[in-house]
């Protein structure tokens, strides 16, 4: 059942990711590294797909060959690790050296692939039908089959050890967070599927030898699907992750909004010349404005610049004029200040500089202080 469950993962991710670069592969055709990605995506997501004991038995007879999913599967993989050769060598390396380096590994894995494909078809495996995860076991005590399995592990192997190499480096050169993420991501899937290269190796020994090996099955499934997983959100997230940060600084910007909105309000009603445009009705400014971030930084001038206004009505402090002041005390403050200009009742020595608040040149500490400004605000008892 987990299995199932993690080959369907599988092959919806690997296709969900092909669908979604495909926009930007009809805008770079001639762009190889983009070619070479969405084809790792497809057959990432068709080796998961065709393999399905849902699907793989339609497949089989409709071609008339039992455990014919096998070679496509094995022939997936081996297209999708040169497709992801491609990738890392281009983005890695000088556009000439690039070049080069494309031609070598696609001849590399095309006579790779073409070996796999005569060999296993000479060898003409157990046509018994059976599952995903018993039709390799079922030829594993032929000898032949067991050196042609050994092949197409050996070509995942070189394959994998590769992508680790190249993913490793461009992870500590990568200069972008999401990418940097995603290179750590695709050097920790090819290490899992490293393991189950291994794992698999071991199983062919441990057969041979007369051991058992059937406790050995959820481990190598499983370090093969999380480690595909783990290379399939290592290729995608440079794509979606910098939209998941701007919503996460947009959904941190509209909360700072709103909870200076109270604040804002109260300080609006009594020096209404510190607005730029004229406000939308209370009703209204509860929903997210078009140009969020110009409306937050409007609001945190203009809360300051009804500081400013309020300077005659400020008692004076016991902290020095360039001290900072707690959120919870200035909040008082201007609760105290707006009574007083309401009364208008300057204060006597009222002094000659604004609110003593964060003043600082990082815009968000700005906003992160007169936040708890304004929830003290809300919470304040007049004074």
């Amino acid at each position: 059942m987990a299995y199932q469950i993690l080959s369907w993962a599988c092959a919806i991710a690997g296709l969900a990711a092909f669908c979604y670069k495909l926009p930007a592969l009809s805008r770079s055709r001639r762009n190889p590294a983009m070619i070479a990605l969405c084809g790792y995506f497809l057959c990432s997501g068709l080796s998961f797909l065709v393999d399905l004991d849902a699907i793989r038995e339609h497949i089989c007879r409709f071609l008339s060959y039992p455990n014919i999913t096998t070679i496509m599967v094995q022939a997936a993989v081996v297209v999708l690790t040169a497709a992801q050769q491609v990738v890392l060598i281009h983005w890695s390396h000088p556009p000439d050296e690039a070049r080069r380096g494309t031609r070598r590994r696609l001849l590399g894995f095309g006579i790779a692939l073409t070996v796999l494909l005569i060999m296993f078809y000479l060898v003409d495996p157990s046509r018994h039908p059976a599952s995903a995860r018993t039709s390799v076991l079922l030829n594993m005590s032929n000898p032949y089959y067991a050196a042609y399995l050994c092949c197409y592990l050996g070509v995942c192997t070189v394959g994998q050890l590769s992508a680790c190499r190249l993913s490793l480096r461009y992870a500590r050169i990568a200069n972008r967070q999401w990418l940097r993420l995603g290179m750590w991501s695709v050097t920790a899937g090819a290490t899992l599927v490293l393991l189950y290269c291994a794992v698999r190796y071991a199983e062919i020994a441990a057969t041979r030898l007369g051991f058992d090996t059937g406790s050995w099955d959820s481990l190598y499934w499983f370090t093969g699907d999380i480690g595909s997983l783990l290379q399939l959100f290592g290729w995608t997230v440079p794509s979606w992750g910098p939209r998941l940060s701007a919503a996460a600084r947009w959904l941190r910007s509209y909360r700072a909004y709103r909870r200076l909105r109270p604040l804002w309000w109260a300080l609006y009603r009594s020096v209404p010349t510190i607005a730029l445009d004229p406000p939308p009705s209370r009703l209204l400014d509860r929903l997210p404005p078009r140009d969020l971030e110009y409306r937050l930084y409007r609001r945190v001038i203009e809360i300051r610049d009804a500081q400013l206004a309020l300077r005659p009505y400020l008692a004076p402090s016991g902290a020095a004029a360039d001290e900072p002041s707690s959120a919870a005390d200035e909040a008082l403050r201007l609760k105290a200040a707006l009574r007083a200009r309401s009364q208008n009742a300057q204060a006597p020595g009222a002094p000659a500089v604004a609110f003593p608040g964060a003043r600082d040149e990082d815009f968000g500490k700005e906003i992160a202080y007169l936040t708890r400004v304004a929830d003290s605000f809300r919470k304040a008892p007049y004074r």
